[in-house]
């Protein structure tokens, strides 16, 4: 394999962009990405049809350059991670420290 290349799958959720795109549709063939296998269901498709109209739960089997599959993915949103911040009881602090 080439340096910078590889495979990965790709899901596509609920309320994604490429939902309802076809594979040709969604910027696969410009980033120059093959797509080798479609998981739907429990279904395999390999070699699937470009013009194959993604659903929500779609998996995508890719090869080709890492970083424009990690560009197909959304950001991450670090609110979702961050714990909530929670205020001590500070008369439980005063009877610990006696």
């Amino acid at each position: 394999m080439s340096k910078g290349y590889g495979v990965t799958e790709l899901y596509i959720p609920e309320g994604s962009k490429f939902v309802g795109q076809t594979i040709l549709q969604s910027t696969v063939e410009e980033k120059d990405l093959n797509v080798l296998t479609l998981y739907r269901g429990g279904k395999v498709l390999p070699n699937p049809r470009r013009d194959r109209v993604l659903e929500p739960g779609d998996k995508l089997l890719c090869y080709g350059k890492l970083e424009a599959m990690r560009d197909m993915i959304p950001a991450r949103t670090q609110k979702k991670r961050r714990p909530e911040v929670q205020e001590l009881d500070t008369a439980i602090t005063a009877t610990n420290s006696d």
